[in-house]
């Protein structure tokens, strides 16, 4: 399977770019915010993809962080939403927003996103409310155990009874503002914030 992709940008329309990889021309699906912030024409563009494969159809689905592909993919998971849906919830929220939004149960946000009425923004957030993407994908540009310490950070407040998507959330808020800090650190940051 294909799971990203660097290439050429060869041209764009509707909700989809071309990407010319070693000469192979890709049609990849992609959110509005990409379009909006779209590269130059013949620009390198790296995305993280999510194939869409069914019996009458292969689609490609693009991603500037993989966060947003790993969302995707929970989003098709929820009854009533599908590939058209997702790409436009995260056309309008970046993977935060996205996050923010679930754990505080806040289907209005979720709603504003076009073609999203109440009934689909409520089962988004009550089907989502303890999912998060896996960490180790969240990371890629770390080195050394950055990748690690987040993972069982994590998996440490969870077994104290946080909900995974809170939990992830806080601990993605202390990596921005704390770039190196070690588990240790992590852990203790989170407790103080999710005790407030």
């Amino acid at each position: 399977m294909i799971g990203a992709l660097t290439g050429d940008l060869l041209g764009h329309r509707d909700q989809s770019i071309l990407l010319d990889v070693n000469g192979v021309g890709y049609l990849v699906e992609v959110t509005s915010r990409f379009l909006a912030n779209c590269p130059e024409l013949g620009s390198r563009v790296s995305l993280s993809i999510e194939p869409y494969v069914r019996e009458d159809a292969f689609r490609l689905f693009g991603f500037v962080q993989d966060s947003e592909r790993q969302w995707f993919k929970l989003l098709l998971g929820v009854q009533g939403v599908g590939a058209k849906v997702a790409l436009a919830v995260l056309g309008l929220l970046t993977p935060d927003e996205l996050a923010a939004a679930i754990a505080a149960q806040d289907k209005a946000m979720i709603a504003r996103t076009p073609g999203i009425g109440p009934k689909v923004a409520q089962r988004i957030v009550q089907e989502l409310k303890d999912k998060a993407p896996d960490p180790q994908f969240e990371v890629t540009t770390e080195t050394g155990g950055g990748a690690r310490d987040l993972e069982d950070a994590l998996a440490v407040l969870i077994n104290l009874g946080y909900s995974r998507s809170l939990a992830f959330q806080t601990l993605q808020t202390i990596r921005t503002q704390h770039a190196e800090a070690d588990v240790q650190l992590l852990i203790k940051s989170a407790l103080r914030e999710l005790s407030q």
